[in-house]
């Protein structure tokens, strides 16, 4: 009985051997394909906030196969830049670092709060997630500063104030200076904030600055920003490690823009308004503030202004 056994066993391990070996290709697609997890990126809707200049420290990528550390960080980059909360992307089984790159600049928020300065305003993140595991899965997650309500509301009270105040035969220079006057003039720096980070305003937000008048410098330069964007002009943002202001390109060259800095506190409480900070190179950023930090920041972050 025992040998009758055996016999049958080894009957059916040959059988499904043999069914095995005819229907290998079968039988490893449906592994692969069912079992294993599937490895297909998917690419989203680009918005319409998505900027395509030429910055040198980072660039909007295609390819969302890295190869090299700078590849990650241009991943990050592209995802905030298109205006997507999530994306997933996959570490080539040959590129051994690469997990241990992206939890190096997942981990960086100094580096991460630098790609938010090079985004539209309506891209940048108030958190960015960073979520791997051993199979080389990364999957991004992106809570956006401005809610898509928000943002509705700026686009059309901003067109609304280019609408007003600028006129199609002004050239960029006078675009810029008349809507750097605007905003000085009808917005006041939020001390209180500035003292103790607390405010009963928004005011590190364009809505702050908008809707309640008031601001800080992260306000300032959103507003900015979506304003010179609207106009076709090309910007992005500086920050130091205490500080935040705009970086725009005007006859061929890059120059400072700082609107918070032209609208200072004066200790009578009288509104002012100056032009030191509008449109100036890098050497005379440092002769007005060689005394203080606020404006010192890293070439390598912003290559544009070696």
């Amino acid at each position: 009985m025992i040998k009758i056994k055996n016999i049958l066993s080894i009957i059916v391990t040959v059988v499904v051997i043999f069914i095995i070996y005819i229907n290998y290709d079968k039988i490893y697609d449906y592994v692969y394909n069912y079992l294993v997890p599937s490895k297909e990126i998917i690419i989203h809707d680009i918005n319409k906030y998505q900027k395509n200049y030429e910055f040198k420290f980072i660039s909007n990528v295609k390819d969302f196969k890295p190869e090299n550390k700078e590849d990650v960080l241009n991943i990050f980059y592209t995802v905030l830049n298109n205006g997507w909360d999530e994306f997933t992307f996959y570490c080539p089984d040959d590129y051994k670092d690469c997990l241990e790159d992206v939890k190096t600049i997942g981990d960086d928020e100094v580096l991460l709060s630098k790609l938010n300065d090079y985004v539209s305003p309506f891209n940048s993140y108030s958190t960015y997630k960073t979520i791997y595991d051993s199979t080389g899965e990364v999957t991004l997650k992106v809570k956006h500063t401005y809610s898509y309500t928000e943002i509705e509301r700026i686009n059309k009270d901003i067109d609304k104030i280019i609408s007003e105040n600028i006129t199609n035969d002004m050239s960029n220079y006078d675009k810029i200076l008349v809507m750097h006057d605007y905003i000085i003039n009808n917005t006041k720096y939020d001390t209180l904030r500035d003292k103790n980070g607390e405010s009963k305003y928004d005011s590190e937000r364009i809505t702050g600055l908008l809707y309640e008048h008031y601001s800080i410098c992260s306000g300032y330069a959103d507003t900015m920003s979506v304003i010179l964007d609207k106009l076709n002009i090309p910007n992005f943002r500086v920050s130091s490690t205490t500080h935040v202001w705009n970086a725009v390109y005007i006859d061929g060259e890059w120059y400072h823009l700082d609107l918070t800095w032209d609208d200072p506190v004066t200790t009578s409480g009288e509104d002012r308004i100056t032009h030191d900070y509008f449109l100036i190179d890098n050497d005379k950023l440092e002769d007005l503030t060689s005394s203080t930090d606020e404006h010192k920041f890293s070439l390598n972050f912003y290559p544009l202004f070696k």
